[in-house]
């Protein structure tokens, strides 16, 4: 069997790692994201492949092009950003620690180097790996050298492969013809120009017919379509060069060594200690150095078939101090249980034969029931199958590190192994792919077992440490008291759901679609012809072009049709405003009236899913369907309400914190100024337009006042004066003013504004009143959008922060009330400020009190929490 290397393009892949993996830095404060990257890659790789030989190829630090003279062209390529050039040399001392040999040459590119020891080491009689992220390498893949590009897709990576078939089956050509189909397309990652106004497909056309450049420009007069053969009649000289950009040198002058490539130990202790330094801790694993052995730990993992050792296991576990589990489900079916009753002690029960779901489910709520501390992950999903109350034994793991990093997408069981216990466990993708785990469980039992088992053993050791941590940053108290008692809130609201009136719905539906098919005739008559509304494209045409419109911002695609430059048109025709409408009413019937029907349960209710470790403020986010997103500027949007209706013999009852966020500005800033003013219950607005431009109080004008509104509520967003300008149309000179007078009427909310800049800038995060934290990593940016973003996160996220961290109190409130006090009555919404009860009739007075005294008493500003309550027999009306 022939030996294989494996050439790694190091400038595409570590680019690639940089924008694929954010927010990530060590303590030192050293982006890592990209290396870290990089390094996951490879190693994936390397295990997949093997290969004997194994090079990373760079470009030098100064610019080197492969003709001189296009130099002048190719060198208007975009600087590397500072956080990812920081990290280049940190990858290569690490790839230098692991013996990994590099190549880089001034005067070459990094793909010359790659095509010239390719061809090299095929002609040695090597197989050839050719990793890399810039489809210019493609030329290179023969029978022997397999080109292999990593692509996410619905963010999973793979990693596609080519050698010359595969190339025709993806692109019709062969590998050589990529050449000419980037000098007729272009690339501008790496900038070659191509030919103006020939894109991809017709570019493939052309060399799919002529073979290459130079045979199309032969028959230029053949070809079709007329804007493609003038594009390359008069820029063939660009197609030129484009092709001597995109040709790699195949036999360049670089010296390589075989020798020096031939893989040993990468695992060293140098490689160790730079991947300790960098807190990669799920790499750490793969090292034999303070390793776990995840063989040792594997051996612990069995999987239970006997009913009556079942039994025995669950009796075990009723007496355990601490015990973690996990319900494997598809879909809603349990397919097994994992259990750890230790580190070394960890159980898997497939659902078959007298282990049935009922048996499995039914013997682990009696055993939990007894149990001290039990951990999980993501327990809300798992309280669907379990019959147990609400318990402080509990202990989610999720919610837990989700308070220490609130910005993550996501916290899997493998992914808190390798942050908190230096542990590196297969994902259920990089293990089973997409196949279904009922398939697994039955053809793989033992790939089952080690999948399964790790489930509860990384939560049974995750716990300790991320508890401590909890600790240690001040948070147990929000951990203990706020968020896992609303695990089992947000799991009665959602098993209550909310009743909807299909055939009302139905009714709103069919009355928008016949203002829509009003509108759509009135908008063809008035465009003079038919078209698809829907289409930006489209849509720009006829207002710009054919009716002449002024302010069209042409950009690749067409010219921009966004709602806010539309608005800005509205005044001079009124298509622009039937345009605005429809888009409006067809949103409404797509989301909400056709989108809420497929929601509605055979109990006539719609069951939204509350996700609570979503967002990086702390405020929940609800999903499937989103009814925190119901419209309510709109009427015919709020109409939408009117479909939500308490059950028979029930009201609706809707309380709204009122201007919650302004109160919470005022309490943690501290302004006599803000507080006096809502401690005497003043118009917050109006006294604001007073003071602001420094008129009496009665003779504020309504536009004062929505201004000053638009200033009041965009300060606790940290808004710009640019911002406040496009809010209320007025310069960007005026809206400055507005801001400073603004600080100067309440000059100690500028003070903690900045405070909060200051803080986030010094720790690295800013904190909400009952201690949540948010990082800003923003802050740290070389570029000055994503700094200034950071400011205002650093600005809003207290005041935000700590809105929603009342009204969880208060949910958490309330829902107990109305369990201890025995009532019928239900919490069934919350949207962001505000809480909807499904208040029995008998109930009203009684459950207006607790939203009363709750509300109130969430938590002690130094001004008064207000709220707004009312009762309906649907939304609309109770709200």
């Amino acid at each position: 069997m022939s030996e294989k290397i494996l050439l790694v393009d190091g400038h595409s892949i570590i680019n690639r790692a940089f924008y694929g993996v954010t927010n990530l830095t060590n303590s030192r404060g050293l982006h890592t994201n990209a290396v870290f990257g990089f390094m996951n890659t490879l190693f994936k790789v390397l295990e997949e492949e093997k290969p004997d030989y194994v090079t990373v190829a760079f470009d030098v630090k100064a610019p080197t092009f492969r003709h001189e003279m296009y130099a002048e062209y190719k060198g208007t390529r975009k600087p590397m950003p500072e956080e990812l050039h920081e990290q280049v040399p940190v990858l290569k001392k690490l790839l230098h620690a692991m013996g990994i040999l590099t190549m880089e040459k001034a005067g070459l590119e990094a793909d010359d180097l790659l095509g010239t020891a390719a061809k090299r080491s095929e002609k040695k009689g090597l197989n050839v790996i050719v990793l890399s992220g810039d489809r210019d390498l493609l030329q290179l893949a023969t029978e022997h050298i397999r080109i292999r590009m990593p692509k996410t897709k619905g963010g999973v990576t793979e990693i596609e492969n080519y050698n010359t078939q595969d190339v025709i089956d993806r692109y019709q050509i062969t590998p050589l013809q990529i050449i000419e189909l980037k000098a007729l397309m272009g690339d501008s990652s790496d900038n070659i120009p191509g030919v103006p106004g020939i894109g991809e497909k017709t570019a493939t056309n052309l060399i799919v017919k002529y073979g290459s450049i130079e045979n199309a420009y032969a028959h230029v007069d053949e070809i079709t379509p007329n804007r493609a053969k003038e594009a390359l009649r008069n820029h063939y000289d660009m197609a030129q060069m484009s092709k001597a950009l995109a040709t790699i040198n195949i036999d360049c002058d670089y010296d390589y060594d075989w020798e020096a490539a031939r893989l040993g130990d990468i695992y060293t202790k140098e490689a160790y200690e730079i991947i300790k330094e960098l807190e990669f801790k799920n790499m750490l694993s793969r090292f034999s150095v303070e390793a776990l052995a995840n063989e040792a730990v594997e051996k612990s993992f069995r999987t239970v078939t006997d009913l009556g050792e079942a039994e025995n296991l669950f009796e075990k576990a009723e007496k355990q101090e601490r015990l973690a589990f996990e319900l494997i489900r598809e879909g809603k079916e349990v397919l097994a249980l994992s259990l750890a009753l230790s580190a070394q002690e960890v159980y898997i029960f497939p659902v078959q034969g007298f282990l049935t779901e009922g048996f499995l489910t039914e013997r682990l709520s009696r055993a939990l029931a007894g149990v001290k501390e039990i951990v999980c992950l993501g327990l809300k999903e798992q309280l669907k199958f379990l019959d147990v109350k609400t318990s402080p034994a509990f202990w989610d793991v999720e919610i837990g590190a989700y308070l220490l990093n609130p910005l993550k997408d996501s916290y899997s069981s493998e992914e808190l192994a390798g942050e908190y216990l230096g542990l590196s466990v297969p994902s259920r993708a990089e293990l089973f792919g997409k196949q279904k785990l009922s398939e697994v469980l039955e053809e793989k039992p033992e790939e089952f077992r080690i999948y399964a088992g790790y489930l509860s053993y990384v939560l049974y050791e995750v716990l300790s440490p991320i508890r401590a941590r909890i600790r240690e940053e001040g948070m147990e108290e929000l951990y203990e008291n706020m968020e896992m008692p609303l695990v089992f809130t947000l799991f009665s609201m959602e098993r209550a759901g909310v009743q909807v009136e299909a055939k009302e719905l139905k009714t709103y539906g069919d009355a928008l679609a016949v203002r829509i098919g009003e509108l759509e005739k009135e908008i063809y008559q008035e465009a003079g012809e038919e078209f698809n509304i829907n289409s930006p494209k489209q849509l720009g045409v006829i207002l710009f072009e054919k009716m002449g419109m002024k302010g069209g911002k042409k950009t690749k695609t067409g010219y921009s049709t966004s709602a806010d430059v539309l608005e800005k048109l509205a005044p001079e025709h009124p298509i622009v405003s039937h345009i605005l409408e429809y888009r409006q009413l067809t949103k409404l019937k797509s989301t909400y009236a056709d989108g809420l029907a497929v929601y509605i349960g055979g109990d006539q209710r719609i069951h939204t899913t509350f996700q609570q470790t979503i967002t990086a403020t702390g405020r929940l986010s609800s999903v499937e369907p989103n009814l925190q997103n119901i419209p309510i500027r709109m009427e015919l949007g709020r109409m939408i309400r009117k479909v939500f209706v308490p059950a028979k013999g029930y009201t609706l009852l809707d309380a709204d914190y009122s201007q919650i966020e302004l109160r919470v500005l005022a309490h943690m800033s501290g302004d006599e100024n803000l507080i006096q003013a809502y401690r005497e219950a003043q118009d917050i607005h109006r006294l604001t337009a007073s003071q602001v431009f420094h008129i009496p109080f009665d003779e504020v004008t309504d536009l004062q006042r929505r201004n000053a509104k638009a200033v009041n509520f965009g300060i606790v967003y940290g808004i710009s004066s640019f911002g406040l300008s496009q809010d209320l149309s007025i310069t960007r000179k005026e809206a400055q003013e507005y801001i400073q007078k603004y600080f100067e009427t309440y000059p100690k909310i500028k003070e903690f504004l900045d405070g909060c800049v200051k803080d986030a800038k010094e720790k690295g995060y800013v904190t909400t009143m009952f201690g949540r934290r948010r990082q800003v990593p923003e802050l740290k940016s070389s570029n000055f959008m994503q700094r200034s973003f950071g400011e205002r996160v650093a600005m809003n996220a207290p005041i935000q922060g700590t809105a929603a961290d009342i009204i969880k109190i208060a949910m958490v409130r309330v829902e107990r009330r109305l369990k201890e006090e025995g009532l019928r009555s239900r919490l069934l919404l919350q949207v962001h400020d505000e809480l909807l009860v499904e208040t029995h009739l008998e109930e009203i007075e009684q459950v207006k009190r607790i939203l009363s005294e709750e509300m109130h008493g969430a938590a002690r500003l130094s001004v008064p929490l207000e709220i707004d309550m009312k009762q309906g027999g649907n939304w609309y009306e109770a709200h």
